[in-house]
């Protein structure tokens, strides 16, 4: 089987669109120079609606403007009757301006709609799930915050998590990466210490996170939130000086962002109290109870008075529910997508490349200026392995890449981090510390080099390859040294529809028609599948 030529490829990047009428916002693409814009949301407006002949994007956007233009053209003395969409026609409702009141959804269409979204939940008095950010009772300049940040509409999780969190009750969520769960924590907190924190100077949230880069984004994205509000936040993690957080607290704050082990730290060598702790929101928190981290977390909680608690992760296993439940009475279990599954934008592509010609491989990749998409993110199972790939990837290849790990200075990992975000340097090698929450924004590629200890961990870093829902690829290395997870890696790349290498599937007992075929593929997945030499594309079942 030959390699599609260069010629070949690119005139698949010409194919015409689908015919199809796309349903969701998000199932289009975003518009190019000169292409037509929807009204809207600003996507590629492929559309136009038969009924106001504006550029429109998908039929969810259409139903929006219908809404919208019902609205303009009522009587002010008269609210109009505005129809709820069918759910078959699209999943979510723009708007955050609604003056005459939340739209309330039917017992019918709220089951529809979390049928739909793949929203499952145990508790008692959940919530329906929210339409618009608008229907939330939020503060008007939190809302302006929000549309400002480019949240113009509430995803899955934060359709069903948010009135939940603003009603009080105590969750332990499960939703895929980059599904927005750091924003369906934050709301509720900024409009709560909003709304009660005036003269008071004590914290009234606390959000916990295994890893310092995630704590400063959790903190940076709750600033932008409660830009203009009284509301004020402190960053705790090691690296920085002690002194420093300590006035910062000491000046009267509303919310503590840190990690488990400063916050000890800072809080037996200095007399705060937590007495006035409201909400306690541990991120991560399979990583937060199952690892180093437990017995932390619980002297934490358990300096606190009965705060309600806000559990997120992409992964929740039953040991994690068990130790949630031991926590907080009437706790609201909910499960957005697929639990415990990777994200399904992200193409997975795993290659068998024995260690010793693993470097070359990468070296391959990243040198390939058809197929290497930065900015990039490496993942490798030590530190001393990321500094020395990420020298040995400048000096082979001339690509710029930095290393980022523990043992790095607070200093060191902050810039090196702007310095990927901004677009400096184009590939970034990490340990699994880039690999829980952090939002890389632009990363659309991730490169697994050393398979990490559990599937979870899999789950967690190739998740970094999309964010709400946009489509992104990972290339993932694996050999024999990783036997231990080819039963589990193999049933993860079954269902995504991956190719599995005949040494993968060689490993286990299996079937012929287990094998994933490698048709009907994603064109995104195809131009991956392009480039990869003769030997390691036969390897392959076809």
């Amino acid at each position: 089987m030959s390699d599609p030529s260069e010629s070949s490829i690119a005139a698949d990047d010409n194919q015409a669109p689908d015919d199809d009428v796309k349903e969701r916002c998000w199932d289009q693409r975003e518009a190019l120079p000169g292409e037509p814009r929807c009204v809207i949301c600003g996507r590629y407006g492929e559309f136009i609606c038969d009924e106001t002949d504006d550029d429109i994007c998908s039929l969810e956007c259409k139903q929006t403007l219908l809404i919208r233009v019902a609205k303009s053209q009522a009587s002010s003395a008269q609210p109009p009757s505005v129809r709820l969409p069918a759910m078959d026609e699209c999943y979510y409702v723009r708007d955050g301006n609604n003056k005459s009141g939340p739209q309330i959804l039917t017992n019918s269409q709220t089951e529809m709609l979390r049928r739909k979204l793949e929203i499952s939940l145990r508790g008692n008095n959940v919530l329906e799930p929210i339409l618009s950010f608008g229907s939330c009772n939020l503060p008007q300049k939190l809302l302006q915050n929000l549309e400002a940040a480019g949240y113009e509409m509430p995803t899955p999780v934060q359709m069903q998590t948010i009135p939940s969190a603003l009603a009080g009750q105590s969750m332990l969520v499960s939703a895929e990466t980059g599904s927005g769960k750091t924003c369906s924590f934050l709301v509720p907190i900024v409009s709560y210490c909003a709304k009660l924190k005036r003269n008071l100077q004590k914290p009234l949230a606390m959000v916990l996170t295994p890893t310092r880069e995630l704590c400063i984004q959790v903190e940076e994205q709750a600033k932008l939130l409660g830009k203009g509000l009284p509301f004020k936040t402190a960053l705790v993690v090691g690296g920085d000086a002690m002194a420093g957080q300590v006035y910062r607290i000491q000046q009267g704050v509303s919310m503590i962002v840190g990690t488990p082990g400063r916050l000890i730290d800072l809080l037996i060598k200095h007399d705060f109290e937590l007495d006035t702790i409201s909400i306690f929101v541990l991120d991560e928190v399979d990583c937060m109870i199952e690892r180093g981290f437990r017995e932390q977390v619980m002297q934490i909680f358990q300096a606190l008075s009965q705060p309600q608690v806000l559990m997120y992760s992409a992964t929740v296993s039953k040991e994690v529910e068990r130790v949630a439940s031991s926590m907080v009475k009437d706790l609201t279990v909910i499960s957005v997508g697929r639990p415990n599954k990777p994200n399904e934008a992200v193409k997975q592509l795993a290659i068998w490349v024995e260690s010793n010609k693993k470097k070359q491989k990468l070296f391959d990749i990243l040198t390939s200026k058809q197929h290497f998409k930065p900015p990039v993110v490496v993942f490798v199972g030590s530190r001393l392995g990321a500094d020395l790939l990420s020298e040995a990837i400048t000096m082979k290849t001339g690509v710029k890449a930095l290393s980022i790990h523990g043992e790095k200075t607070m200093k060191e990992r902050r810039d090196a981090l702007r310095s990927f975000l901004v677009g400096e340097v184009n590939v970034i090698v990490a340990t699994g510390v880039l690999g829980r929450g952090v939002d890389l924004l632009s990363v659309r590629q991730v490169i697994v080099f050393d398979m990490p200890n559990s599937m979870k961990e899999y789950v967690h870093q190739i998740g970094r390859a999309s964010r709400m829902g946009e489509d992104g690829a990972a290339i993932v290395f694996v050999n024999e040294e990783d036997k231990k997870l080819f039963p589990e890696l193999v049933e993860i790349l079954k269902s995504s529809g991956a190719a599995i290498p005949r040494e993968l599937a060689n490993s286990r007992p299996m079937r012929y028609s287990d094998i994933t075929h490698l048709s009907g593929r994603s064109m995104g997945e195809d131009v991956l599948l392009a480039w990869i030499p003769r030997p390691v594309y036969s390897c392959c079942v076809a």
